[in-house]
C-alpha cells in the first residue's frame, strides 16, 4: 500500500516538474478577447492567469472559478479537473463534493489517471483494501488547481 501511494506521489511530481516552464507569459489582450468570444482553451488560461495572478492579473479565484467553469463545461478535460478541485476545496465558489465527484467522473471516463485514482477507479489501488483514498483527494485538491493551471498556460490548442 505504502509503495503504491509513493508510486502515485512520484508519478504526480515528475508530471508537475514537466510543468516548471509554464512561466513564460501569456499575451493578455488576446486570451481575454477569445475568452469572451467562447474558446475554451482561452476560458481556462484566462482562469489560470487569474489563478496564478500573471500577467498583471490580480489573484482572484472567483473570477478564475467562473472561466474554468465555462472552460469545463466545453469539455476541457484540465479544466474539469481543475473544477473538481476547486469544488472539493470551496475554492472560489461554494464547496460541493458531489459536484466535484461529477467533474472527475468525467475527466475520468476520458482516461485521466489522477481521477481515477482520486476515485478509486485506477487499478495499481484496487488489490489494496487499506488504500486512503480520501487522503489522497484533499492532497490532489491542494495541488491540482495551480499545477494545472500552469500546464493550460502552456497549451496551445
Amino acid at each position: 500500500m505504502i509503495k503504491i501511494i509513493n508510486l502515485m506521489v512520484c508519478v504526480f511530481v515528475l508530471s508537475c516538474i514537466t510543468l516548471a516552464h509554464a512561466e513564460e507569459a501569456v499575451p493578455k489582450i488576446p486570451i481575454k478577447e477569445s475568452a469572451e468570444q467562447g474558446n475554451a482553451l482561452a476560458q481556462a488560461q484566462l482562469g489560470a492567469l487569474f489563478l496564478l495572478g500573471r500577467d498583471g492579473y490580480e489573484v482572484n479565484v472567483q473570477e478564475a472559478a467562473v472561466w474554468m467553469l465555462k472552460a469545463a463545461e466545453q469539455g476541457l478535460l484540465e479544466a474539469e479537473v481543475i473544477v473538481a478541485a476547486m469544488y472539493d476545496r470551496g475554492l472560489g465558489m461554494p464547496q460541493d463534493v458531489k459536484k466535484a465527484t461529477q467533474m472527475y467522473e468525467k475527466a475520468a471516463a476520458k482516461g485521466h489517471g489522477a481521477s481515477l485514482a482520486i476515485l478509486g477507479k485506477n487499478e495499481a489501488a484496487k488489490g489494496s483494501v487499506a488504500f486512503n483514498y480520501q487522503a489522497v483527494r484533499l492532497k490532489a485538491a491542494t495541488q491540482i488547481p495551480n499545477e494545472y493551471a500552469k500546464k493550460i498556460l502552456l497549451k496551445t490548442k
